[in-house]
Formats: C-alpha cells, sequence, structure tokens
C-alpha cells in the first residue's frame, strides 16, 4: 500500500503562483506515488476571520478551481472540504483532552501571528489550538508524510509531540507524521517581497494572461538597473526567480544572465522573454479551470465523492480512538 499523504490550504480568497510553485506542483505529483488526501481547510479560516465570514463559501470554491485547474485529478485523490467531514473536529476536541496549554502558548508560529495581526482579535481558544485542529487533520487519515514548507516545521513537530502523547496515554493508535520536504521555488511578488494577497503583489492562478502581464511588466526588477544601460545582478532580481521557475530553456536562460550582467538586453525584454514561458504553463491551466467554473454541479460532485472516501478512512480512526480511550459505543 502507497503511502499516505495530507495536506490542506486555507480558502482566503484566489490562489497565486507561489502556491503554484511552492506547494500545487508537488501535490501534483505526489498524487501518482502515494495516496493523497487534499483537504480545504475552512474551519481553519475561520479561526482568524471569523468576524467575516461572508467570503468563505466563494473563498473555498475559488480554491479548488484553481486545484484542478493546475492538475489535481480526483481519480488519482481525494479532494474534500474539512467541514464536510465531521470526525476533523471529533478528533480535534479527543486531542484536546491530552495537550499541555504551554505546547501551544510556547508554539512560536502563534507568537508570530499574534504580533505580525494586530489588526484582528486573535485572543480566541480556536485561534490558540490552531496546532491542535492541524494535528488532527493528519492523524485522522494516519498520514505518515506530510508536504511543508520551512515556516510549518514546527507545527508538524506539535503533531508529532500530540502523537506521542495520545498513544501513551491509550496505546499505539497513531503513526508519527513525517514532514516531506522538497526544493521550494522562490516566487517573489511585484514588489520583491514574498508573493502575498495580503501585500497586494500576487500573480494569481486565475488572472487572465492580459493581467499577468500588465502585473509582470511593473514587476520590480535589480535597483541597480536604474537605466536600461546599467549593468544588473540577476541573482538581485526578483524577475530572475520567476525564469527559475517557469524557463526551462537552460541555454536561454544563460543568454538571459549574460545579457543582464553587461547590460546587453532590458528589464522590459527580459520580461516579454518570461511571458513567452509563463503563456505557455498557464494557457491549458486557464483552460481547464474556464471549464469548470461553468459547472458548479461537476465541482459539486468531486469534493461530495472526495468527503465520502475521506470519511470511510476518518471514521474507522475515530472508532479506534473512542475504542483506545473506553468510550461506550
Amino acid at each position: 500500500m502507497a503511502d499516505r499523504v495530507f495536506s490542506g490550504m486555507r480558502p482566503t480568497g484566489k490562489l497565486h503562483l507561489g502556491h503554484m510553485a511552492g506547494a500545487l506542483t508537488n501535490w501534483v505529483n505526489l498524487q501518482d506515488s502515494h495516496e493523497c488526501y487534499y483537504c480545504v481547510v475552512d474551519w481553519h479560516a475561520l479561526m482568524s476571520d471569523y468576524a467575516d465570514s461572508s467570503m468563505l463559501m466563494e473563498n473555498c470554491r475559488e480554491i479548488l478551481l484553481d486545484w484542478l485547474a493546475v492538475g489535481l485529478d480526483p481519480s488519482k485523490c481525494s479532494i474534500f472540504v474539512q467541514s464536510h467531514v465531521k470526525e476533523h473536529a471529533e478528533l480535534s476536541l479527543a486531542l484536546s483532552m491530552v495537550t499541555p496549554l504551554g505546547w501551544l502558548e510556547r508554539n512560536p508560529t502563534y507568537k508570530d501571528q499574534i504580533l505580525n495581526l494586530q489588526n484582528k482579535d486573535l485572543s480566541t481558544y480556536a485561534f490558540l489550538g490552531y496546532p491542535v485542529l492541524m494535528a488532527a487533520d493528519i492523524l485522522l487519515y494516519k498520514a505518515v508524510k506530510v508536504p511543508v514548507g520551512e515556516d510549518q516545521s514546527a507545527h508538524l513537530e506539535l503533531s508529532r509531540e500530540i502523537a506521542r502523547r495520545f498513544n501513551y496515554y491509550f496505546g499505539e493508535v497513531f503513526p508519527e507524521p513525517q514532514a516531506l520536504h522538497t526544493t521550494t521555488p522562490k516566487i517573489p511578488g511585484t514588489d520583491g517581497r514574498k508573493m502575498s494577497k495580503s501585500y497586494g503583489n500576487s500573480l494569481n492562478i486565475a488572472d487572465d494572461l492580459n493581467v499577468l502581464w500588465d502585473k509582470l511588466r511593473t514587476m520590480m526588477t535589480d535597483p541597480a538597473r536604474y537605466k536600461r544601460t546599467d549593468p544588473g545582478d540577476p541573482d538581485k532580481c526578483p524577475v530572475w526567480d520567476l525564469h527559475k521557475f517557469f524557463n526551462n530553456d537552460p541555454e536561454e536562460m544563460e543568454e538571459l544572465a549574460h545579457g543582464c550582467r553587461t547590460a546587453g538586453i532590458g528589464c522590459v525584454d527580459c520580461k516579454r522573454k518570461l511571458f513567452g514561458h509563463i503563456e505557455v504553463v498557464m494557457t491549458p491551466i486557464h483552460e481547464r479551470r474556464k471549464s469548470l467554473e461553468g459547472d458548479r454541479s461537476l465541482l459539486d460532485g468531486i469534493i461530495h465523492e472526495g468527503a465520502r472516501k475521506a470519511r470511510l478512512v476518518a471514521q474507522e480512526t475515530m472508532e479506534e480512538v473512542y475504542k483506545a480511550i473506553g468510550m461506550l459505543r
């Protein structure tokens, strides 16, 4: 039996090319070799955006469209929404019984979010318990591998600790999930910072080619290239990071790098070269997305079938959990 993989994303809006490069491309590859469960974690979204949930349903649909457009195949993996499988909430409650408060309060991500999201009231039980629900998401499927970025490593380590603590009290129920680290391309936003919806600097998967070009055309480049005749350094240019993901032509990459360093090519010309490669990659993605947008029944069918398959595993796990604890059934 193939190793089981779980991963999820919060539905906070349309996804961007950073999501595609950093996670989705890897997810698409994993579905051919692993038993994969990919979840839109809507409960997690509410933990920070509970004050206004008016966009939650639409955001769930947008993220699903992006997943399917990029290449997730419901015949190869289970694609579903977290709240459609009630066992996520059940296991989160069970795990909260054995999770020490100090573990959650010391979580570096929790401290960082409290500091950086001061425009939101995050002083809630749910936000503090974010890692417990994350552990439940993973452990519910007894996933042995979890594709994560470095920023989620602390959460995953906490998931392992929670699994160990539950197993200590109630017997060996859960395997300890291991991080599946892959090389994550650096995909900067149009201002050179990390691509993020909150920064307003993102190139979205759903953006049509005209919009993508308009954003790319004004994208920040090497600050040293103030004039067309100034030489630059590709390694200091955010546009070059996009080339490294989209441009698979080594000879052209070498020519562009030389042209940048010698001022033999201008930044706009370099961007046009990049856009040609983006167009090749994104055109079929946009075509798939457009074909799905008008077929709501198909999208509903995919997530309902994904939830059905997920529940088969989730219910089996919860029966084992109840039996291990000693609850009356």
